[in-house]
């Protein structure tokens, strides 16, 4: 086990992120289950990593991250629009529901409803906490654990 966190550790943590508003998006601490993060694999921003590093374990850190450093911008390109009759096999999804879509190489990705009009469905593939400015509560609990943990997938 590595004393502190450097540019690749492998951290196990307990996080919550809050929006500006002060609710909750996510936590570990629901579901009592930590996660696990490779800093260097291009999993996180480097804003994020930048305030890993260091940490030992035990340490406790808060920070707001800006959209552009967390989970970036809100991208228009990423909205599309669909006829009813492309969901003729699964139905008409109601606003709020996320399905996956197969995109043309074939690989699936996770879409929400946004609005579903008379004759289109609005569908959002920009990650759900995108354009948002978030605050990270993360705990370190292990350094490079020695077990295999599922990789943390933060909101998406």
């Amino acid at each position: 086990m590595t004393a502190q966190v450097n540019s690749n550790s492998a951290v196990l943590a307990h996080f919550t992120l809050k929006l500006a508003d002060g609710t909750t998006a996510e936590s570990t601490h629901s579901n009592g289950k930590p996660a696990l993060f490779r800093l260097g694999d291009g999993s996180l921003s480097a804003a994020l990593e930048q305030q890993l590093l260091g940490l030992r374990v035990g340490e406790k850190c808060t920070f707001t991250l800006q959209p552009e450093a967390a989970f970036g911008s809100e991208n228009p390109d990423l909205i599309q629009f669909f006829s009813r009759r492309d969901f003729t096999e699964t139905g008409v999804p109601d606003v709020g529901t996320i399905m996956l879509f197969t995109a043309m190489d074939g690989s699936e990705m996770p879409g929400m409803v946004r609005e579903v009009a008379e004759d289109s469905i609005t569908v959002d593939f920009n990650h759900p906490l995108a354009g948002r400015t978030v605050t990270f509560d993360i705990e370190v609990l292990e350094i490079d654990p020695r077990q295999e943990v599922k990789h943390a997938d933060i909101i998406g």
